[in-house]
């Protein structure tokens, strides 16, 4: 895999230079303002044979052994998986196809999905404004306008709070986020806050097992601040899975509001992509009111339409992470402007892929 920095005016800009150098397969690693209030976009390729010559090569992953046995745990799992789209063979790799830019079109895919129409209309005006000729590039380009990419950072977390409807996925993802902790060898603390949830305790525990992890109950706030504050003290990564709410209503809002206010603790909003995307768009505006500092979309697996992913992005809450499967060796993954827009124009094109790519 090749890396390459490109500096730009702006991400319009950053972006034209990625496709036109590496091509409409790269995929965007990492993005950030730089002091003169540029950008600096990090893309990489996979490559058979590198450029000789190339600035900036990628150390190779390492293939497994052709006798390798059969893998049994989840760390392996996970890292073979990891290994696998770092190689380029995850199916979100694959390449995708260049399309010139049409905003009939654009607003046809864009209703396909369900997007909100104040939100499709929004998207295609800019797409349009930035004057890209390529339209996964200006969809891009309009969504860098109104969506944050906050990945989590897994060796500096200290606590961990998901907020979020029932079934969303908050358990799914306590138990990604302690696997990601433990891969880069952090001990982690799993709380069960959600204590008269169906089976919630009872998955959580196991989850726990398979991680090597602590797990507390805690079925009061008291409770809960103190193993929060017991597992940071101990330098443990805490994540704690709370009862489901919904975050419209008022008086629901408020109470949850005051777990957020737990001194060490950062709340993260959990939405499925399979909902309504108006109603994803009111929820995670909602969840930004109570306290979320970042989202997690989960479920893109589920959905061949995600009106309610690109809806949860453009509300302006740092999107940490989406998820693609319900297991725990599935991951979490980042999402920036260009895959989003990869995502929604590929899976209009080609619905059997929705979701995998």
């Amino acid at each position: 895999m090749r890396l390459k920095t490109f500096i730009a005016k702006n991400m319009q800009e950053a972006l034209a230079s990625v496709r036109a150098e590496l091509g409409p397969e790269a995929i965007i690693v990492s993005r950030q303002r730089t002091k003169n209030g540029g950008m600096l976009v990090r893309a990489a390729i996979e490559e058979a044979e590198p450029e000789v010559g190339a600035e900036d090569t990628a150390a190779p992953v390492s293939e497994p052994q052709a006798e390798q046995p059969q893998m049994l745990n989840f760390e392996d799992a996970y890292r073979a998986g990891i290994a696998r789209r770092l190689r380029g063979d995850a199916p979100e790799a694959k390449k995708s196809v260049s399309r010139n830019f049409n905003r009939a079109e654009l607003l046809a895919i864009l209703h396909g999905h369900r997007a909100p129409e104040t939100l499709a209309h929004v998207m295609a005006q800019a797409a349009e404004k930035c004057g890209l000729p390529d339209m996964t590039l200006a969809l891009a380009a309009a969504f860098d306008t109104r969506m944050k990419s906050a990945p989590l950072d897994f060796s500096k977390l200290k606590g961990i709070l998901l907020a979020g409807v029932n079934g969303a996925g908050k358990t799914a993802v306590a138990a990604k986020i302690a696997a990601h902790a433990r891969l880069v060898a952090r001990d982690v603390t799993l709380i069960a806050a959600d204590a008269e949830g169906a089976g919630a305790v009872a998955r959580l525990e196991t989850f726990a097992d398979h991680l090597a992890a602590k797990i507390i109950v805690a079925d009061t706030a008291e409770a809960l601040a103190k193993a929060f504050t017991d597992a940071t003290a101990k330098g443990h990564v805490a994540i704690a899975d709370t009862a489901g709410f919904d975050p419209r209503n008022p008086k629901a809002r408020t109470a949850f509001a005051a777990l957020s206010t737990i001194e060490g603790i950062e709340t993260v909003g959990v939405v499925a992509a399979t909902s309504d995307a108006e109603d994803t768009g009111e929820t995670v505006a909602a969840l930004k009111a109570a306290g979320a500092a970042r989202l997690i979309v989960t479920c893109l697996d589920m959905t061949r339409r995600f009106g309610a992913l690109a809806s949860a992005a453009a509300q302006g809450v740092p999107l940490a992470h989406i998820t693609r499967s319900p297991f725990i060796a599935g991951g979490l993954e980042t999402l920036t402007p260009l895959s989003l827009s990869r995502l929604l124009i590929e899976a209009r094109n080609n619905p059997d892929r929705a979701g995998t790519q």
